[in-house]
């Protein structure tokens, strides 16, 4: 039966879903850009941002299942970190996650047709790692954005994981955090490498779900603490997975 489902899904994808969702991309990012010049960025980030992903979503089709919305103070700012393998995770945390954020993304997608200008009008963070000054430097400037509930999100991977098992968590994110003196907020995201795994364009339907952890309180650690930080954080993410 899966194998007559995928098969009858094949023209489905390829002939409606993957060319109707390169033009919403285009469209709801162009109409991100133009909005962006009247509105104030959460504004349009909640009108095209949450919209975009949520008609993706619904037209892949998949479920949804959210756990421990009420671990989210309003108006409060978070260093927001998630696991990651799968494009589908940034349409869920779009779609879901239900606070005003900004991502810290690498430079390369500034160059997405629609994509990348609704990003950057929409204030959110291209980080360059070819030097360590140019990635100090987008982190100096992101902090600025950082405020009034504004949260950040980190991908702590680094990159997406190529077999759906998380990988060690860089301290980017962490660093932030003390910067700052913000709280961390893990976040799981499960089932969405089944929906459409790295570096693949076998989109398929299924059930994804995001689980939101209790925040971290980083003043119970010190910079020197950061392997212990970075692990309990990493079990937390893991937990809901074994």
């Amino acid at each position: 039966m899966r194998k007559l489902l995928f098969v009858l899904y094949q023209p489905y994808k390829w002939l409606f879903f993957i060319p109707v969702s390169f033009l919403i991309t285009f469209f709801w990012g162009t109409g991100a850009v133009i909005f962006s010049y009247f509105l104030k960025p959460a504004v349009v980030s909640k009108i095209f941002g949450v919209s975009w992903a949520q008609i993706i979503l619904f037209l892949t089709p998949v479920k949804t299942k959210i756990y421990g919305r009420n671990n989210i103070q309003k108006n409060k700012s978070y260093v927001i970190i998630a696991n990651h393998s799968s494009q589908y995770d940034i349409l869920l945390l779009y779609a879901k996650l239900g606070v005003d954020f900004k991502w810290v993304m690498k430079k390369e997608l500034r160059a997405i047709p629609g994509l990348g200008a609704a990003c950057e009008r929409m204030e959110h963070i291209f980080i360059d790692r070819s030097t360590p000054l140019g990635a100090l430097d987008t982190i100096e400037k992101a902090k600025k954005r950082i405020v009034n509930g504004t949260s950040v999100i980190f991908f702590p991977e680094g990159t997406r994981s190529r077999n759906g098992e998380i990988s060690s968590f860089r301290r980017g994110a962490f660093k932030f955090a003390f910067d700052l003196g913000l709280p961390i907020l893990p976040v799981t995201i499960s089932g969405t490498y089944n929906v459409l795994p790295p570096k693949s364009w076998n989109v398929r339907p299924g059930t994804i779900s995001l689980h939101i952890h209790p925040p971290i309180d980083i003043s119970d650690y010190s910079w020197k603490e950061a392997d212990i930080l970075i692990n309990n954080a990493k079990n937390i993410i893991l937990s809901p997975l074994s």
